[in-house]
């Protein structure tokens, strides 16, 4: 079996279970598997679930499966996605006639969007009539259009920005997603199709550059200076998928384009090089040819700007406007090439580096950042209940970094693996967006959640210094222990929604969480707090809670679905603070014995400084046990070392002495923790390493 033939099998599995566990079809449940992919690699600002099949004018087939938002959010650009997915045995394969086949129902569900005849006859709060009303409303300031078609089948032509002609004026281009591109980033984390810049070809000209590397160096890179209506169209044909991850979310945090920029390309477009400081980028492989003038770089595979995306997004954004003036825009640029290999342990330094240069917050390089190591690390360790229907103990697996599961799992044998899925169940696995989703719903912001999985993880980042605190002290094994309740109640109401016979279909995500949001917000009012303590200890949710939760989440599907005269489209209102402020001060009437779920804030507290006790102890004695398992000669062995490299003070040259000395001579519960540290300090200099060096 291949590799693409393995993957085919597993990711039906994921569908169909994820299906399974929300009672809906495997059409939505790939929807939203793809959905955050596509959110995640730039593709589109967000996905939002919007299914409509039918037939118009002449017997024409329509359909679209969802969209990239409201285009006024997302630099005027329209995205309409249709997804087929298949439970076939074996890996299909399309081609260009099954495409075009494809990409015209798009077309016409588009064409036909815009009559308002069509419209009137949709259902008023089914999905496609929000989005069809969305694309009517928004027509005239839509400047491009993006049709993105996902599928589980292995397309043998490579479609990825590709031009398309244009509907009414505007430009078109059609978007493949298969299998083996799935696959690629649900491993790996790369999108890429083949995303090359031909500049000389594409986009006008070469780039003239100077080679900034001496021959020993370990990567080689230019210096750069690019024309800005140059820039400016590269990114109007890929978007935000030039922007390295932590880029793009850092540009969705802050929002917005750059007025500082934008005023100096339409008053002094000829300063720009002098005021702006340009670009850091990086590139798998690039090509450079050598002319009479000097050096021109000719194209570049996996162009990234790691430090710059706004100054791009903002030259991109006032193109029109400037006019002429474009031409005497210039962007200077540093461009690093980093080969494949090593791009997904330099490109994300390189980024930090450049950017620190800036005011960016250190939050912003979310993977790299110590709160998303400290939860790895806490998710490495910690071991959750069997609960009552479990028969033993797991761990809840955080991805803090595309690919970490599927690459750990992969280097297991096939007897290993079996153990490594029973100590971290599929079902267990959560990434930073998840994380994000859970902390920002329970801080009362379900407006933000429903914005999308990128927008919401950038607001979450604003606040990781305040949760982060000094030196991390309050991700804790109980803050871990809470997230992961928070964990459990989202996704077992994602199941119970599903399943109630109130559910109208749609908007499932935004309910789920306007609901939890509400739940926490109503304790809050009265001074208490979820006890989350419940939830960890039984991994599941206590009935009384899950009674309560759907008495919210009805009433969040009524809020939604309800939007003020002249709002149709009840996607975008669920993203709108009005809509939670209009939900929160609902009077809901919850089950008895709901109040026994609550707790005081301080009992919370209470726990958590008994947790940080009991983890102490457990320190202690583990620092105990290791002294004395190491043994006297260790301890004279290490002291002699630290004394020949002049590395130990006179205390620890005397508690290492008395760790010589045993068993005659035991240390104290403070020389031992004198000992540990020395130690540490030891090993960090090369201590243990002699043998192994020699």
């Amino acid at each position: 079996m291949s590799d693409l033939e393995e993957f085919h099998r597993d990711f039906i599995a994921q569908i169909q279970g994820s299906a399974d566990a929300l009672a809906t079809y495997v059409q939505e449940a790939f929807f939203e598997r793809v959905g955050e992919f596509l959110t995640e690699a730039g593709e589109v600002e967000q996905a939002d679930y919007a299914h409509y099949r039918g037939t118009g004018e002449k017997g024409v087939n329509l359909q679209v499966t969802g969209s990239g938002g409201d285009p006024a959010n997302g630099d005027d650009i329209l995205s309409l996605i249709l997804c087929d997915f298949q439970l076939t045995e074996n890996v299909r394969t399309t081609n260009a006639t099954d495409l075009k086949a494809q990409f015209k129902k798009l077309v016409e569900f588009l064409r036909h969007a815009r009559k308002e005849s069509f419209r009137n006859a949709l259902e008023e709060t089914s999905l496609g009539a929000g989005l069809a009303d969305m694309i009517a409303t928004r027509w005239t300031r839509i400047a491009k259009i993006k049709l993105i078609f996902v599928t589980n089948s292995d397309n043998r032509a490579t479609v990825d920005a590709m031009p398309a002609g244009s509907i009414d004026g505007k430009p078109v281009t059609y978007n493949v997603w298969d299998l083996k591109r799935l696959k690629a980033y649900a491993e790996q984390g790369k999108a890429r199709a083949d995303l090359t810049i031909r500049f000389a070809e594409d986009f006008g000209a070469g780039v003239p550059v100077l080679k900034a590397s001496g021959s020993d160096a370990s990567l080689e890179s230019y210096i750069a200076v690019i024309p800005g209506r140059q820039l400016a169209a590269i990114y109007d044909v890929w978007g935000a998928r030039l922007l390295e991850s932590n880029v793009r979310s850092f540009l969705q945090a802050k929002g917005g384009v750059n007025k500082g920029i934008r005023k100096t390309i339409l008053e002094e477009p000829h300063m720009f090089l002098s005021y702006n400081n340009g670009l850091a980028a990086t590139a798998e492989k690039v090509e450079v040819v050598r002319t009479e003038e000097g050096l021109l770089l000719m194209s570049a595979d996996n162009l990234q700007i790691v430090n710059g995306g706004q100054t791009t997004a903002s030259l991109h954004a006032a193109a029109k406007a400037a006019g002429k003036g474009m031409d005497d825009i210039f962007v200077q640029m540093k461009l690093s090439i980093v080969p494949a290999v090593l791009s997904e342990s330099v490109v994300p330094l390189i980024s930090e580096f450049a950017n620190s240069q800036n005011k960016v917050n250190a939050a912003d390089f979310f993977a790299n950042h110590p709160f998303h190591v400290r939860i790895q690390e806490l998710s490495r360790k910690i071991l959750a209940p069997a609960g009552e229907h479990g028969y033993r103990e797991t761990k809840w697996f955080y991805e803090r970094a595309r690919g970490q599961f599927a690459d750990e799992r992969g280097k297991l044998t096939d007897a290993k693996r079996k153990v490594w899925d029973a100590e971290y169940p599929k079902t267990q696995f959560f990434t930073k967006t998840d994380l994000a989703k859970f902390e920002n719903t329970w801080s009362g912001r379900p407006d933000t959640v429903s914005q999308g999985a990128q927008k919401n993880f950038g607001a979450f980042a604003k606040s990781i210094e305040k949760v982060w605190g000094k030196n991390g002290d309050r991700i804790d094994d109980g803050w871990f222990r809470r997230l992961i309740s928070k964990a459990i109640i989202f996704r077992k109401l994602e199941r119970l929604v599903s399943a109630q016979e109130w559910y109208e279909g749609g908007y499932r995500a935004n309910i789920v969480t306007y609901a939890i949001a509400k739940v926490a917000a109503d304790a809050e009012a009265l001074e208490k707090v979820v006890d989350l303590s419940q939830v960890w200890r039984a991994q599941d949710v206590p009935a009384v809670l899950e009674e309560a939760l759907l008495i919210a989440a009805a009433e969040a599907q009524d809020a939604i679905t309800s939007p003020p005269p002249g709002v149709r489209n009840m996607s975008e209102w669920a993203k709108n603070q009005a809509c939670w402020e209009g939900f929160r001060k609902r009077k809901l009437t919850y089950p008895d014995g709901y109040s026994d779920l609550l707790i005081d804030p301080a009992e919370v507290q209470e726990e958590t400084k008994d947790g940080k006790n009991d983890q102490k102890l457990t320190d202690d004695l583990t620092d105990q046990v290791r002294v004395f398992e190491l043994g006297g000669p260790f301890w004279a062995k290490a002291r002699a070392w630290g004394r020949e490299k002049k590395l130990l003070n006179q205390t620890e040259f005397g508690v290492l002495g008395i760790c010589a000395q045993m068993p005659k001579r035991l240390p104290t519960e403070g020389q031992i923790k004198v000992a540990i540290d020395a130690l540490a300090k030891l090993e960090a200099e090369g201590f243990g390493n002699e043998e192994t060096a020699a």
